[in-house]
């Protein structure tokens, strides 16, 4: 496997009209990642990364993210085997956000309420604002009880 090295940032010119990879995580050592659908375009979910997970995704050809509710890097679909293979992963403008474009093993879930996509639900606006969340998918792809067991559930009151 190869090691994949980011490059030091010097510039502007390189960072935003250059060939160098040079990622810049936030103030935690993360970076937003948009993961969508290769084929379909859908979005399935917003994740984080911290440099590991990067480096793991592009070395791997998987996606992995690190988990802000747990402090943990995980491999997407380890446990539930909804592995996530990168078709294409993009790098935004100056290079602080990911675009990975995947295909979903198994049922193509990507969402641990166990929807297709974790934007399944839509917000009303302008006319319809401050009306109820309106659901986009109509049934759950598998059981969330039966993947994950008692694990912890990564949602944060």
């Amino acid at each position: 496997m190869t090691t994949v090295k980011f490059q030091f940032r010097h510039s502007v010119e390189q960072v935003e009209e250059g060939t160098d990879f040079a990622p810049k995580f936030d103030v935690d050592g993360l970076m937003p990642c948009i993961t969508s659908d290769a084929q379909t375009g859908e979005v399935l979910m917003l994740g984080w990364m911290n440099e590991k997970a990067l480096r793991l995704t592009i070395e791997t050809g998987e996606a992995h993210y690190f988990s802000r509710a747990r402090q943990v890097l995980w491999h997407k679909g380890a446990t539930s085997g909804l592995v996530q293979k990168v078709i294409d992963a993009r790098i935004n403008d100056d290079q602080d956000a990911i675009w990975l474009k995947v295909d979903v093993a198994g049922s193509g879930a990507s969402c641990h309420v166990g929807y297709r996509s974790c934007f399944y639900r839509a917000v009303p606006t302008a006319e319809n604002a401050g009306q109820p969340l309106v659901f986009l998918e109509d049934k759950k792809t598998f059981d969330p009880s039966e993947v994950y067991g008692d694990a912890p559930n990564p949602t944060q009151l």
